[in-house]
């Protein structure tokens, strides 16, 4: 275990998120200074949730890995051993209280695991590789710090976070969970110490949309979630009535007459027109306007509407009572002109699921720290980028994973990263996978196990442009203290039991 000494008798700038509370070198048995910063209010989460879940998900659909560290990946040197500071210990997954693992021929992969998406300082939209992990109000989540705090510009948290587990091609099936409150070590938060490239985040209830429910213009008013308007075309005369009763409606357009063209011109429709019978003989056979349409039609009608009959077709009638007309059409093609139309206002709301805590829809994996390296490991991610060759095998849809049966119990180092201890495997999943679980007594049949690392940096040690190590900071008694305090922090819910937003 190492801690970041600040100068003796000098003053520094904190260049983080939490200034406040700057004190001077500490010894290493001290409690480890924690940096817990807000990410969104229950008012504020709503809206975030509805910004990725809009448009069937158009939004995360949208999103590319978080490219900070694409370019990134560093010449790693191996140093010394982990460093622990005290007993190993372990925290059970939800639910159960003993893992054991098997080896099965076909992994199964984890539900915990999914992506979390933010916006980042430049205002794209990204994402990296998480995990559910076992909390006292089962909602919090395990990435790594670059994935969680704006270490591009030195700032804030990342903006509009989510976590979206089991992930796969575009669908949330078990909904989008918004962060509350991120909690890391003070000296990534401040100084990008990667020896600390860990967060834990507690997430509220997660939701999902359920389609839209028509309602009153009362509801409608009375409704503080998610709504909107549309129209909806009605008759001349529902229109009439609808203004009698001081309705929401009106008209658009004007009537416009049909404009007679010929048959070839662009969207011309043919119609047609009655003649007299000599018109009719007369009349050409072929497309055109005025040409014949057909044969003469000869229609049954009663004495009244024989008599009442005054158009160009023939009337007979036989003196026994059988009245007939004969009609005759000619072609007419039209440009159709337009007709006025009538709309009245319809109003929507919303349909909001409360999904309800995580760790009670997909579980939440065990935590492991002080571990001795070289336990056999899974990791699991999502990535997306190319290999330094250019070479792209992964999507970034579907998760993967890596397996090591005995990593080194040497640590690498990457001093452009303040890292001088993370633990490492040989592993050819590409940036996307950051944050991703480290998991030591991984059951398959279980899909759990004990997160004793995320993801932190990708690397071609061989310099061949293709990666293939993949590292973690250790996961110490540090460690485990901020993420016990995280792990009994309450978030709660952003939406009511009929989906409106909670004020």
């Amino acid at each position: 275990m190492k801690r970041i000494l600040l100068p003796a008798g000098g003053a520094i700038l904190a260049t983080g998120l939490l200034a406040a509370g700057l004190a001077s070198a500490s010894t290493a048995n001290a409690a480890p200074k924690k940096a817990s910063d807000n990410m969104a209010s229950a008012t504020q989460a709503y809206s975030v949730a509805k910004f990725w879940l809009d448009a069937n998900g158009a939004t995360l659909k949208a999103a590319q890995q978080y490219k900070w560290d694409s370019n990134a990946a560093p010449k790693l040197t191996i140093g010394g051993s982990a460093g622990d500071d005290g007993k190993a210990g372990l925290v059970p997954p939800t639910g159960y209280k003993k893992v054991t693992p098997q080896i099965v021929k076909n992994i199964n992969l984890p539900k915990t695991v999914g992506k979390v998406f933010f916006q980042t300082s430049g205002g794209g939209l990204a994402w990296c590789s998480a995990t559910s992990i076992d909390a006292k109000y089962r909602n919090l989540v395990a990435t790594a710090g670059h994935c969680v705090y704006d270490t591009a510009t030195n700032g804030d948290v990342l903006d509009k976070w989510v976590f979206v587990p089991g992930y796969h091609q575009g669908k949330a099936t078990w909904g989008v969970y918004v962060g509350k409150t991120a909690h890391t070590h003070y000296d990534f938060a401040n100084f990008e110490d990667f020896d600390r490239d860990y967060a834990f985040v507690t997430v509220y209830d997660g939701i999902s949309l359920a389609g839209q429910k028509e309602v009153t213009k009362e509801e409608y008013d009375k409704w503080s979630g998610d709504k909107w308007t549309d129209k909806k075309e009605i008759t001349k005369e529902e229109y009439k009535k609808c203004k009698l009763n001081l309705g929401e409606c009106w008209a658009e357009g004007k009537n416009t007459a049909d404009d007679v063209v010929g048959p070839d011109y662009p969207g011309a429709v043919l119609t047609k027109k009655e003649v007299t019978e000599a018109e009719y003989k007369a009349a050409k056979v072929g497309k055109g306007n005025g040409n014949k349409l057909g044969e003469p039609v000869v229609e049954s009608v009663t004495e009244t509407e024989y008599k009442a009959y005054n158009g160009p077709g023939k009337k007979e009638t036989d003196g026994k009572g059988n009245y007939t007309i004969t009609h005759y059409y000619v072609q007419q093609w039209v440009k159709p002109g337009t007709a006025k139309k009538y709309y009245t206002a319809v109003y929507f709301i919303g349909g909001v699921v409360n999904r309800g805590r995580l760790g009670d829809n997909v579980g939440g994996q065990g935590f492991a720290w002080n571990q001795k390296p070289g336990q056999p490991v899974f990791v699991f991610g999502y990535p997306a980028g190319p290999h330094p060759d250019g070479d792209k095998p992964y999507t970034g849809v579907t998760q993967k994973w890596c397996y090591s049966k005995k990593p080194s119990g040497k640590v690498y180092q990457a001093p452009a990263f303040k890292a001088e201890e993370h633990i490492w495997i040989k592993c050819a999943m590409t940036p996307g996978v950051s944050g991703g679980p480290w998991l030591i007594k991984y059951s398959n049949s279980k899909r759990i196990g004990y997160v004793n690392g995320v993801a932190s940096l990708v690397s071609d040690q061989d310099k061949n442009g293709r990666y293939d190590t993949l590292t973690s900071p250790y996961f110490d008694g540090e460690t485990q203290q901020i993420y016990a305090y995280a792990a009994n922090q309450w978030s709660g819910k952003i939406v009511g039991p009929n989906g409106e937003a909670l004020k």
